[in-house]
């Protein structure tokens, strides 16, 4: 395991706001940097961000209860100057297709965003959203955010810019608000240039076996088996192939082991509505939507946690065959290296894929940082052994007793509005 003692003075390090399962902190460590801390409130998420990432310090807490010095003490970081914060505050309040409402109470947690930027004085920030949050009176509320930065000492790159993940070499149409900016007085990053091909869904996923054919998976989320990758995209996420582009750490990885792949049941009904359904079209009653082989998968959204009903977001069909894809298939369609392990059950692993940043999407915006920062890191010699396999299949009471936090911390997201929040807007503005 690293020391970020030792390799942050080669490396630069970062610290990840509403981490989740990891897919900001990858991004960033393959353009180079090391994570020095993950802070989520899920404990089912920062025990698979523990899985993989073991060199990080997962804090399990709401950045509403924690300070930039508590981020310094529990990742013994110290003093040492913090080259990038990153995060994206749980998008609900803001998202096209939930409630609008600028004075939702999840939207605090822009505030304590800010807030913990302007204590732990990084020399770079990326604030990362919805589109929403760029239209109609939320355009109000992200010219809000602006000020804010500025008034918390940071120059912010303008005008913003909405990344579509299928222009950075991710096979999903997603498109996703970025705000970046520097310490005063730094230089300023710039937005990443798109790529001039996309990758398809086939390219993705059509190596991967199908899960219906071990009956292991119908109890476990990973089995034995051997299969052929052909695709260059999915050779790099199986790691058959170097990917020249990262420079994170390797992973000790059994490239014949399909994991999280618990299979779905259907019914033959539902198998025969899903065959008839054509590429690209949505399947009228069960409003699954089949994915275009020659194509590109449509936003996976991650459904709702359990503080809001614990509802699951239609999963695509598979484009061949009768079912839904796979936690695995869905981390494939979303750049996640296949060494990458997610919460063993399918709620909680698609939750963690379609609640995250697509790497590679994150990659392309760290590398802007790096960029600025006028660094050039190298390619780490250790090779990384993940963490635990239990931290993949805790429930939330083994997760909650892990990280020693309530088992109900979840509702936390859903605290009233901090009587604090309005003194520190009308500072931020001054």
């Amino acid at each position: 395991m690293p020391s970020l003692k030792t390799s942050s003075k080669r490396r630069p390090i970062g610290v990840d706001l509403f981490a989740g399962a990891g897919g900001l902190s990858l991004g960033f460590e393959q353009a180079g940097f090391d994570i020095a801390a993950a802070i989520e409130i899920d404990p089912i998420h920062c025990a698979t961000h523990e899985y993989n990432f073991p060199y990080s310090k997962a804090i399990c807490a709401s950045v509403v209860d924690v300070t930039g010095e508590d981020i310094r003490r529990r990742a013994a970081i110290g003093d040492t100057d913090i080259d990038a914060v990153f995060g994206g505050a749980p998008c609900q309040g803001f998202s096209l297709i939930g409630k609008r409402a600028l004075d939702d109470p999840r939207n605090q947690l822009v505030f304590h965003y800010v807030r913990i930027v302007k204590e732990l004085k990084p020399k770079y920030f990326v604030f990362e959203n919805v589109k929403g949050l760029t239209l109609g009176k939320h355009s109000e509320f992200l010219d809000e955010l602006v000020a804010a930065l500025d008034g918390a000492g940071y120059d912010v790159v303008l005008p913003h810019q909405v990344l579509n993940a299928a222009n950075f070499g991710v096979p999903q149409d997603r498109h996703r608000l970025f705000l970046m900016g520097a310490r005063r007085g730094l230089a300023l990053p710039r937005y990443p240039d798109p790529l001039t091909e996309r990758i398809t869904v086939w390219e993705a996923i059509g190596d991967l076996p199908d899960a219906d054919s071990f009956r292991e998976l119908e109890q476990s989320d990973s089995v034995r088996a051997t299969w052929v990758t052909e695709s260059s995209y999915a050779r790099r996420l199986r790691n058959l192939d170097p990917d020249p582009d990262d420079i994170g750490y390797r992973r000790k990885f059994d490239k014949d082991l399909l994991t999280s792949s618990l299979r779905t049941e259907h019914t033959p009904i539902s198998k025969g509505r899903f065959m008839e359904t054509a590429h690209g079209k949505t399947e009228p009653v069960s409003r699954f939507r089949k994915l275009p082989p020659n194509g590109l998968c449509n936003t996976l959204r991650a459904g709702t946690d359990s503080a809001r009903g614990a509802f699951t977001s239609p999963r695509p069909i598979h484009p061949f065959l009768p079912r839904v894809i796979t936690v695995r298939e869905a981390a494939r369609l979303h750049s996640y290296p296949d060494w990458f392990r997610f919460h063993s059950t399918k709620w909680h692993g698609f939750r963690q894929i379609g609640n995250s940043v697509p790497p590679l999407l994150a990659r392309a915006v760290a590398r802007e940082i790096g960029r600025a920062l006028d660094v050039k890191p190298p390619k780490p010699r250790a090779v990384l052994c993940p963490g635990d396999p239990e931290l993949l299949t805790f429930d939330m009471g083994d997760a909650a007793r892990y990280f020693q936090v309530p088992r109900d911390t979840i509702a936390q997201r859903l605290r009233k509005k901090d009587p604090k929040q309005r003194d520190f807007w009308d500072r931020a503005y001054a």
